[in-house]
């Protein structure tokens, strides 16, 4: 079986770390960073930096440039306030080892899919936040709470080397536990890239589930990674026999 991941998120806001509930309702953790050197200590296999507040400011490299500074050693993927090629460069340059568009798919999917002209295919996410609505997907633009079907051609971009994979966010129910929709993932058994699912992942049987599907390479929780300490090991405990990355068992924890 192909190597699978598990991917923690850190949501960040006002430049905080929060928990999120479909991205309406958002609740403080602490400093990003500190959140970071957590999930790199437990063994999460890449870590996921989401600032949904930057749509159109630009990236936040300074917030980068802080974790980056505490030596991860969890590849760092960044999302937020990416708008063409040369800001996807700075997110790299500042700390990040791939980036995850969004926004900029809406705007403009062929220039998105032009991110992975400097940077390289497998150096870029796509990111998708999805519902399921009369039977069809509905793709939600965060800025304007807009709704519209997927057109086929952003996906057809997507294949033809704009990205490596497809981050699957089931918007409705981010936050919410066990709550994820797999019908999500029935939808685009035929995107033709590998898949990431979110949104809702909270028990080690829905994250099993999508594991063991052989269109989805990873599954990313956010706030439930962070109710309780070491979240990340009693994951990966129950997981056993799929192929993840062993947890690291750190009894040391960033205050």
């Amino acid at each position: 079986m192909t190597p699978k991941r598990l991917i923690g998120v850190i949501t960040v806001r006002g430049g905080w770390a929060v928990q999120s509930i479909g991205y309406a309702r958002h609740l403080p953790i602490g400093r990003p960073e500190i959140v970071a050197g957590n999930l790199d200590r437990w063994g999460v296999d890449e870590i996921l930096l989401q600032c949904t507040d930057h749509a159109g400011q630009g990236p936040d490299l300074a917030l980068l440039e802080r974790v980056s500074r505490t030596g991860l050693s969890t590849p760092l993927i960044y999302a937020g306030g990416i708008r063409h090629a040369s800001d996807a460069v700075a997110v790299v340059k500042s700390g990040a080892d791939r980036v995850c568009v969004d926004a900029l798919l809406h705007d403009d999917a062929s220039r998105a899919a032009g991110i992975a002209a400097p940077l390289g295919t497998q150096a870029v996410i796509a990111a998708l936040p999805l519902a399921m609505d009369g039977g069809g997907l509905q793709w939600l633009d965060h800025r304007t709470g807009a709704r519209r079907p997927l057109p086929p051609g952003v996906l057809a971009t997507l294949r033809n080397g704009g990205a490596s994979e497809v981050f699957v966010i089931d918007w409705r129910h981010e936050g919410q536990p066990a709550a994820f929709n797999f019908a999500l993932l029935d939808a685009l058994r035929d995107a033709g890239l590998p898949l990431i699912a979110f949104g809702g992942l909270s028990t080690p049987e829905q994250l099993r589930r999508a594991l063991e599907r052989p269109d989805v390479a990873a599954v990313a929780i956010g706030n439930f990674l962070h109710y309780r300490e070491h979240a990340v090991q009693v994951f990966k405990r129950e997981l056993q026999g799929l192929p993840l990355r062993p947890a690291a068992f750190s009894s040391e924890v960033w205050r």
